[in-house]
């Protein structure tokens, strides 16, 4: 662990987990400074990383971090990991283009058995699926507009049944995401209490399988 180049302030490295939080910190004139803290203390703070940095900073409780002390702070955490194994991440609907609502339950050939008779298939992260009436071709051509209303119309519906995070991967969004930032647009216009995740933006690969498979294994 280095410091970072050039640096002349605080730099800390922090790391979440589910029962501790430890903060690593190296300061203005290169001593190593370590605090451990429970990740979740509500009636001694609201967040434990925030609070190692002013408790290294030997800040006064309420008082704000200046942030002219600070070069840098990476932060680590398996709190999102932890999420993921247990289920405990919010419900999510997952959007694709028309046609292709089945492609992550299909998946790929990849399993460690490949001759194996019985397969057992873990249940899908995403709690719903819609289908967007859209489809651009590979070299972005509109071979079937995206109908507004109607993606409007499947998203508040999916809304009412308590859906809040939305992941959106369309065909070829990988090159071009016009279609999924125009899902985005509308969802930010008419439901904005809502986290949207794109392929595009989270994993712009090539291909739909993966691009899909990442966006919704990351927790809401």
């Amino acid at each position: 662990m280095g410091a970072e180049p050039g640096a002349a302030g605080w730099q800390f490295w922090i790391d979440r987990g589910g029962t501790f939080t430890d903060v690593v910190a190296r300061a203005p004139d290169g001593d190593l400074r370590v605090h451990k803290m429970l990740s979740d203390n509500p009636g001694q703070y609201a967040d434990a990383a925030t609070e190692g940095v002013r408790r290294l900073l030997q800040l006064p409780p309420g008082k704000p971090i200046p942030e002219t002390l600070i070069d840098a702070v990476k932060m680590g955490t398996t709190v999102g990991t932890n999420a993921l194994l247990e289920r405990r991440g919010e419900p999510t609907l997952l959007a694709v283009t028309a046609g292709f609502r089945d492609l992550l339950e299909i998946g790929t050939q990849d399993r460690p058995d490949l001759f194996a008779l019985h397969i057992v298939k873990h249940a899908p992260l995403h709690s719903r699926v819609i289908e967007v009436p859209e489809r651009l071709g590979p070299r972005g051509e509109v071979l079937a507009a995206l109908d507004g209303s109607l993606v409007r119309a499947r998203l508040q519906e999916a809304h009412d049944a308590s859906l809040r995070a939305v992941a959106i991967c369309l065909l070829h969004a990988y090159r071009f995401p016009e279609h999924e930032r125009r899902v985005a647009e509308l969802l930010n216009a008419h439901l904005p209490n809502v986290s949207v995740s794109l392929s595009s933006s989270v994993c712009p690969e090539i291909r739909e399988y993966e691009r899909e498979d990442a966006i919704t294994t990351i927790p809401m």
